[in-house]
């Protein structure tokens, strides 16, 4: 059986979702194709944390306010946060972020992936929008203009116009032949919960160690304020190390490691370590396809911003197509999908060298580069000015924002 579409997404993940939530009324017929089953699971308040969060900035909360999406996330559980401190383990270097300083009343929300990717569906399946679910994507060849999917479960899919929503390892992006740069950051991430004795003050933690840094994220059960998500990167062997550590022994490295500024480690979740490693599509378009989030780049989760980052594609490629809709322009034409690339790849590789030069900073050993580290982070924390355009920067308050995140 072949289906047909204006519009092809490959991925229901966060920002397939949310480019279909925001095309939802274009009048073009829209596909959302993924392998998963597509279902929402009851949420339970007083479950385990998910091991996997985002950090999401002012920006993109109000792309998922203008999606209907906001509400369903806050039914669940959300968790602001108001303050930053970030400092040197090896050394005396500090600063301190707060939304105040930028008259903000947050610099963002912890959220687990899961509750995003929930309240999304839910919206997705109150929608007009098609959806086929539980169905991978095996094959993928033009036929004519378009392009012609074949799905695991035997079905076709004919479209002029193909999105890649389908994350790092995208299928749609090996099938079509779209060249990457990518290399190992030879770190992994340990990701997981942990409940501290002391409570986080709605506050973001990071400590940068000799091995690389540690993050400590407020999370919200309730009025609990004692439980934080951790992503502790190191190095491979490290790792190995701390995984096959028993929860007791991995507290006690864990709160050594982050200087006890929350007091001892309680308890811990089950872990979750993710080897590290940095891509980027050499194009995000071709004619009739677009990648974006993940399968066009990810990102050192060093400040949490890769998500934020995929929302703003989904925000602004949704943009660019309905202005060419009004225009009467074909959707799949090259230079058509090509202001979408000229938008946000220049902001997605900006963002890719910040963090890829903040990880090698403090990676640095020889001592002229932990006094330039130290310094700069002293002599930016008692520049009131200075740290205002950071907050900006982190909350998405600058650059060239898409109508969806703009106030």
């Amino acid at each position: 059986m072949e289906l047909k579409a204006d519009l092809v997404i490959v991925g229901a993940g966060m920002v397939g979702s949310a480019l279909a939530l925001a095309l939802e009324h274009s009048g073009l017929d829209i596909l959302v194709v993924d392998g998963g089953p597509l279902t929402v699971a009851p949420f339970e308040p007083q479950a385990p944390f998910e091991p996997r969060v985002s950090a999401l900035s002012a920006a993109t909360q109000r792309i998922l306010e203008r999606l209907g999406a906001w509400d369903g996330i806050c039914a669940r559980r959300a968790s602001p946060y108001v303050e930053m401190r970030v400092w040197d383990g090896s050394g005396t270097g500090s600063i301190h972020f707060s939304a105040a300083s930028v008259h903000a009343t947050t610099l963002g929300h912890i959220v687990e992936n899961r509750v995003v990717q929930d309240a999304l569906l839910e919206r997705l399946h109150a929608s007009d929008l098609q959806l086929v679910g539980g169905a991978r994507l095996e094959q993928l060849r033009h036929s004519g203009d378009d392009w012609l999917l074949g799905l695991s479960d035997g079905r076709q899919l004919r479209t002029p116009l193909l999105v890649a929503a389908d994350g790092a390892n995208s299928a749609v992006r090996r099938l079509a032949g779209c060249a990457t740069r990518e290399w190992d950051y030879l770190h992994h991430a340990i990701v997981t919960s942990v409940r501290c004795a002391e409570p986080h003050r709605r506050t973001a933690w990071q400590r940068f160690t000799d091995d690389g840094p540690l993050a400590f994220l407020p999370l919200c059960r309730g009025d609990d304020l004692h439980w934080c998500s951790i992503v502790w990167s190191v190095t491979p062997d490290e790792a190995a190390r701390l995984m096959a550590l028993d929860d007791e022994a991995f507290r006690d490295a864990l709160g050594r490691a982050f200087e006890y500024r929350l007091g001892v480690v309680e308890a811990v979740d089950p872990r979750l370590c993710i080897p590290l490693r940095q891509r980027h599509a050499k194009r995000y378009v071709e004619p009739g396809l677009a990648l974006i989030g993940d399968a066009a780049h990810t990102i050192h989760p060093l400040a949490g911003q890769g998500v934020n980052l995929g929302f703003l594609d989904a925000a602004v490629l949704a943009e660019v197509l309905l202005h060419a809709l009004e225009r009467g322009e074909r959707l799949a034409e090259l230079r058509v999908l090509s202001r979408f690339e000229r938008r946000r790849m220049p902001h997605n590789l900006a963002m890719m060298a910040a963090m890829e030069g903040f990880e090698r900073l403090f990676q640095a050993d020889p001592l002229p580069l932990r006094w330039l580290r130290n310094s700069g982070l002293n002599c930016i924390d008692a520049l009131p000015e200075a740290k205002a355009l950071f907050v900006r920067q982190a909350l998405g308050l600058s650059g060239d924002l898409p109508q969806l995140a703009r106030v």
